[in-house]
């Protein structure tokens, strides 16, 4: 079957916007072609920064024919509706329609041929409405082209089109059609400088081999290959090792067609500046990689930059250009690194006063005052000292004041950490002035010492509770406060460093320290710890563990220790795993479906214990007893925090489960023994809340 080939060549794309645009020209394409009937067989998609590329394989040469059934009026229906029918099918006359018959009467069937059409002619007429449409982030109308106003709306001037199709066998066909008086052709171009030639494409086999002639390289993860192999195999010629950054590399892969990777160098003295500083100065400012000395770790005075050409010079020109830039960047950057530190931290903290963190919120002075009590009082339960941790609280967000985190905001909790152990204060309280915003995400480290862990902890609350308090919750996927990521910090924080913490009091004690409250200042702990359940499960369902167990621990109500409940929903889940938990909970969800039912059609509940008298079975006597064995074996265990045992004794409670349900009728004709037998079931019920709510358990 033929195969596309579409190319849009423009002027430079922004390297931020590539992926996403290779990708809607790929989906938008590909969509429109399956609406139509043209089910393909693969497409992918490319960018440079001068084009964006596709190539769909396996297109069918034309659409099938489609054949409906249009159901018209009845029998005998008035000559001005039989004529609506006849123009809408198409009909010549009503000899044509055949008579189907119906309850309501006989009906006109007119039978509606569509001839399929072939799929160049489809696609002339799609791609240009798809490129007329295309969803740019940011997007202009261009100048006037051939004398006429430019009418189309592109990220950058459009300049050619490349529309083929056809069999690999063959000469492809041009799929001809016009945007903005940019005519479809087979002609593209090479590099700017290296290759700036037209060049004449069939296919995309040949497109891709001729590109790589006329030295562009089309893919961009041949691109990033290539860049990151050099620069490494460069680096390690001279003795160092490349600083990777994938994020950079990205970019990087996008600002170029024929990657060439060059070494640079800058003056040894900038090296005094913090590694973090320099490395953010020179990816920032021109877009280059650092390396490293292998053998002490620390970064070398070296740069690695991606030369979009091939220079006569060997580059030498292009070196000089960056280093110049580098030179003077690198000099801002040490001077606003030495001027920082002729200021102490707390010195700097006077400012907050004036800078509100949000209008019903207070100030960023308020705020750390807030963080500071709650650090101290947070400090005891995770083992911090309160000095350290109040001291750390304190200083924490100082360096937003500075010069180089203005310049950097990246690097903000770094440079404080860099200040304060420059001005002498201990190593705890500097590496919680770094470690506070940590983990930022799920890839990220989670502290460790106890200081840091206290203000993390404290910082976060202090956001929840906040915006909680003011009713800045997150709605769908809006999240403006990142609250969703502070949440599964906290539970990150709590869980990997198995700390036992109450949510609730912590919470309460956060929202006393806050000048505004809300109305119902007693719901708001429940409401932010059911928040923290959801977080729970989504952080249990990324790890590939199950979420409901969650909700089944939760119903149990009055947990807020998110510590201990993940113990249980870990244990739950190892005995549900096993045959005993999986039959339990058939049989538990048994007698909850029957007590359902029965409690549903008397309209009252079976509570109480049920009357020992009335056990007229060996199998109803065996299960009262177990489950009185159970329940208070279960509890022990809970109450000694061993969700291992309290499982191991709810698994004696199911051969008598099973033995009940194959021998014994619930639904006896004596109303009491019936009414005795559910309240029987209920206390299975009962019986398995020692260690979660069973209800809430998916089959």
């Amino acid at each position: 079957m033929p195969d596309l080939l579409l190319e849009l060549f423009s002027e430079e794309i922004p390297a931020r916007m590539q992926a996403k645009a290779a990708d809607d020209l790929r989906r938008l394409v590909t969509d429109k072609l399956v609406a139509e009937g043209l089910v393909y067989e693969g497409a992918k998609a490319f960018a440079t920064p001068r084009r964006l590329a596709l190539t769909v394989h396996g297109i069918p040469a034309r659409q099938p024919d489609l054949k409906t059934e249009r159901r018209g009026p009845k029998v005998g229906a008035p000559d001005a509706a039989v004529q609506g029918f006849l123009k809408a099918t198409g009909l010549k006359s009503l000899d044509e329609a055949k008579i189907q018959r119906d309850p309501k009467g006989d009906f006109y069937i007119g039978l509606i041929e569509k001839p399929g059409r072939d799929a160049i002619d489809v696609l002339a007429e799609i791609l240009p409405v798809i490129i007329r449409t295309f969803p740019w982030p940011k997007s202009m109308r261009w100048g006037a082209r051939s004398g006429k106003p430019g009418s189309l709306n592109w990220v950058r001037p459009l300049h050619a089109i490349t529309a083929t199709f056809g069999l690999e066998t063959e000469e492809p066909d041009v799929v001809k059609f016009e945007v903005d008086g940019i005519e479809s052709g087979q002609t593209t171009y090479g590099h700017r400088f290296l290759a700036p030639a037209a060049i004449s494409v069939r296919r995309f086999e040949d497109y891709e081999a001729k590109l790589l002639d006329a030295k562009v390289v089309l893919d961009p993860e041949r691109r990033k290959d290539t860049i990151l192999t050099d620069a490494k195999q460069l680096a390690f010629a001279q003795g160092f090792e490349l600083v990777e950054d994938q994020t950079l590399l990205d970019e990087v892969a996008g600002l170029v067609e024929w990657p060439v990777v060059l070494m640079g160098s800058f003056e040894p003295e900038f090296l005094a500046t913090p590694a973090e500083v320099i490395r953010a100065t020179i990816r920032n400012n021109q877009k280059c990689f650092v390396v490293r000395d292998p053998k002490t770790g620390k970064l070398a005075s070296k740069f690695i930059l991606v030369a979009n050409i091939e220079a006569t010079d060997g580059g030498a020109t292009i070196i000089a250009g960056n280093v110049r830039v580098i030179r003077a960047r690198l000099s801002d950057a040490k001077f606003f690194y030495e001027t920082d530190l002729k200021t102490k931290l707390e010195e700097r903290l006077p400012k907050f006063e004036q800078i509100v963190f949000h209008e019903k919120l207070g100030t960023q002075a308020e705020r750390i005052k807030r963080i500071e009590r709650l650090a101290a009082e947070i400090a005891p339960l995770v083992g911090a000292d309160v000095a350290k941790a109040t001291r750390a609280a304190h200083l924490a967000k100082a360096d937003l004041l500075t010069e180089v985190v203005g310049e950097f905001p990246e690097v903000q909790g770094l440079m404080g950490r860099y200040y304060a152990l420059a001005q002498g204060e201990d190593a705890s309280v500097a590496a919680a002035c770094e470690e506070h915003y940590k983990p930022q995400g799920p890839a990220d480290r989670v502290p460790t010492d106890p200081v840091s862990v206290a203000v993390a902890l404290a910082d976060k609350i202090d956001t929840l509770v906040g915006f909680w308090a003011i009713d800045e919750k997150p709605t769908g996927s809006k999240d403006p406060y990142a609250l969703r990521r502070a949440a599964l910090g906290v539970i990150r924080l709590i869980a990997e460093n198995a700390l036992r913490l109450s949510l609730m009091k912590v919470a309460a004690s956060a929202l006393g320290g806050l000048s505004v409250q809300p109305a119902d200042a007693q719901k708001l702990p429940h409401d932010l710890l059911a928040f923290f359940a959801d977080r729970l499960k989504v952080q249990l369902r990324e790890q590939g563990a199950r979420h409901d167990l969650v909700d089944a621990v939760f119903a149990l109500g009055g947990q807020d220790d998110l510590l201990m409940i993940v113990r249980r929903v870990e244990a739950l889940g190892k005995f549900l795993d096993s045959d005993d938990g999986k039959n339990l909970l058939a049989g538990t969800k048994r007698a909850s479906n029957i007590l359902s039912i029965e409690e549903k059609k008397d309209k009252r509940s079976f509570d109480g214990a049920p009357d020992a008298a009335l056990y007229s079975l060996a199998e109803e006597k065996a299960l009262a007893k177990a489950i009185g064995e159970v329940q208070a074996e279960a509890s022990a265990a809970v109450a000694k925090e061993d969700f291992a045992a309290a499982m191991s004794a709810m698994a004696k409670l199911r051969p008598p489960v099973d033995a009940f349900f194959d021998k014994v009728r619930v639904n006896d004709e004596d109303a009491k023994v019936r009414e005795n037998r559910l309240k029987l079931l209920n206390e299975i019920r009962s019986a398995t809340r020692a260690v979660a709510d069973f209800s809430k358990i998916q089959d």
